[in-house]
């Protein structure tokens, strides 16, 4: 492993403005409240809120030793102006349509990319530059976009490289195929699905490849679970929320709440070496690292297993 991947990392995608807005002084207080907290791995994307969100979290890291945080990007997006109007609601984000985004997976479209992120973030370097949602693009982003990031790990532009979606067959392929450092996967090794562990986690684990899992509370329902809740970005279908219901339950009776289990779970694969806490403010930053510190009794798990609502070959914290 190129980079040092720590346990808990702050997902940035709210300091674009996802689905509500936030202020520029509450995005700022959010990363300033993750670092007083101890974290020091941000992971951005020029997606999230047509860049505000990689300028958001370079601002707010400005006056920090750069050689104590790691930092996260990603490319395959080009972010191109338009004069249009409207927002950018319809792609989830509460901000001006003052760019429209270009899939661009050629090695020229990387390097733009990077560039462009670099100079939002205002720095000369990032740590991780992943491959981003590249689900219709898979060829060219083997062909094209992954030699580039290769050629610029070599050049010290980045110092790893990798791949970032929310499907698992893709991210095997990379980590099978191609000399990838880190891929980070998103809602698919959770406490409600945990897919990641039929290919990717094991492959990942046999190749000594760095796997941070995304999504952990899968948008919404493990965070919250009931009727309104949301998964995958969507209404969640009504048997998950009564399984999460009934997860809560278990974790209520050991004293640990739902989130704090969805949160740790995936550290529980030896694969994982972090998960994402996407945070909206200082609030929010407190809450999960506290739920992250929380400790959780090995009858939480067994009870989990016992009631079938966790895998007996799903491994869990504390066994490994």
């Amino acid at each position: 492993m190129r980079v040092r991947l720590p346990r808990l990392a702050l997902g940035c995608a709210a300091l674009g403005n996802l689905y509500r807005p936030v202020s520029d002084e509450q995005a700022h207080a959010t990363v300033d409240a993750a670092w007083d907290a101890g974290i020091r791995c941000f992971d951005t994307a020029p997606h999230y809120g047509l860049g505000l969100s990689e300028r958001r979290l370079g601002a707010a890291l400005r006056d920090r030793p750069r050689a104590e945080y790691t930092l996260s990007t990603k490319v395959g997006r080009l972010l191109v102006p338009h004069t249009g109007g409207g927002d950018d609601l319809a792609h989830g984000f509460a901000v001006a349509a003052t760019h429209r985004r270009v899939w661009d997976f050629s090695a020229d479209g990387v390097r733009r990319s990077l560039a462009q992120s670099l100079d939002r973030l205002g720095l000369d370097h990032v740590d991780i530059a992943l491959l981003h949602d590249p689900d219709d693009h898979g060829e060219q982003a083997l062909r094209e976009a992954y030699p580039a990031l290769e050629r610029l790990r070599d050049e010290g532009v980045v110092r790893a490289i990798g791949a970032g979606m929310n499907q698992t067959a893709m991210l095997t392929r990379f980590v099978r195929d191609a000399d990838v450092d880190v891929v980070l996967c998103a809602g698919r090794y959770t406490l409600l699905d945990t897919s990641a562990l039929t290919e990717l986690l094991p492959e990942a684990a046999a190749r000594g490849r760095g796997v941070l899992v995304g999504g952990v509370f899968n948008s919404g329902l493990l965070a919250g679970p009931g009727p309104d809740a949301t998964y995958d970005y969507a209404a969640a279908p009504p048997e998950l929320v009564t399984r999460a219901l009934r997860m809560q339950e278990v974790c209520a009776r050991h004293g640990v709440p739902l989130r704090s289990a969805a949160l740790r779970f995936p550290l529980g694969h030896p694969a994982v070496t972090g998960v994402l806490l996407g945070a909206r403010s200082a609030a929010e930053v407190a809450d999960g690292t506290a739920r992250f510190g929380e400790p959780l009794p090995a009858a939480l798990w067994a009870e989990l297993r016992a009631q079938g609502l966790l895998g007996a070959d799903v491994p869990v914290p504390g066994e490994h």
